[in-house]
């Protein structure tokens, strides 16, 4: 299933795409994709709906965050080989934890804000995976089955608040609009290989980001795992787990973005997610 969030920034409803690319309102039957909704039973209950009686949403409304409720927003660092070296950072020996705030959350086409003294707002594109399950101490082996979907996430990053600012990545990460995700929530059996799902970002029609979730240093169920033996994991719970090389961090001349510039990006499956650029208000 494609699962959704649509409707105005803060009045979000649920919702179903169907096969046909159409937007099925979803609100008579759950109050949010969040909680009990994404557990193994909540999803059967939504997949054994007959979705041809769910009622069409009409014209064209604005897509959310395609989960709500999120209750952590947890980050995976320098998890691709090549995108640690074109960073000058070597690669870990465990993956590189760290948060951005939930207030970043915003819908996969909502305009990205540049904040306020920033020098180098960058982009990344990034698979985002969403947990259905209380995890804690969870193995590797079982690790998947406490996935409720995955999706398309722009992990925006203003470099000089991350590295030059002292104290923890959280900073430089968390600016209001920091966190596209979306379209869709794509359940986990559709996704039968988190780890072959090519990913492109491009910004003012120059790819810059053309990579697979094949590379990744640690794969989807290792990170979960590592994460359960630190923290236990709930329902909504949303983890970016890296960017491939292309960054404009890593670009020669350096390359950040900037008013006016457009963002493109996408993972295979998943969707599609298109920003525009605008200086903070």
């Amino acid at each position: 299933m494609k699962l959704l969030r649509y409707g105005p920034i803060g009045q979000e409803k649920p919702g179903l795409m169907d096969e046909s690319g159409a937007i099925r309102d979803l609100s008579g039957k759950v109050s949010d994709i969040a909680g009990e909704a994404l557990s193994d039973a909540g999803l059967d209950a939504l997949r054994a709906l007959d979705v041809n009686a769910l009622p069409v949403v009409e014209g064209a409304p604005r897509i959310g965050a395609c989960v709500g409720q999120v209750g952590k927003f947890i980050c995976i660092g320098l998890n691709y080989a090549d995108h640690a070296a074109e960073s000058g950072m070597a690669l870990p020996e465990e993956p590189v934890i760290f948060f951005k705030a939930t207030s970043a959350i915003m819908g996969p086409d909502d305009t990205v804000e540049i904040p306020r003294n920033s020098v180098k707002t960058d982009w990344e594109v990034e698979l985002g995976v969403v947990i259905g399950k209380h995890t804690k101490y969870v193995s590797v082996e079982d690790a998947l089955d406490h996935v409720a979907g995955y999706c398309v996430i722009n992990d925006l990053s203003e470099r000089d608040f991350q590295l030059h600012r002292s104290g923890q990545w959280v900073k430089g990460k968390s600016a209001d609009t920091f966190g596209p995700i979306g379209p869709w929530l794509v359940t986990r059996d559709e996704v039968p290989d988190p780890q072959n799902l090519p990913m492109y970002l491009e910004v003012n029609g120059h790819r810059y980001q053309d990579g697979s979730t094949k590379t990744m240093h640690f794969d989807v169920a290792t990170v979960i795992s590592h994460l359960s033996q630190f923290m236990s994991l709930q329902p909504g719970d949303v983890i970016s787990t890296g960017t491939p090389p292309g960054v404009g961090m890593g670009q020669d001349p350096q390359t950040y973005l900037k008013p006016g510039d457009t963002m493109e990006l996408g993972i295979k499956g998943l969707g599609v997610q298109r920003q525009t650029v605008e200086s903070s208000k």
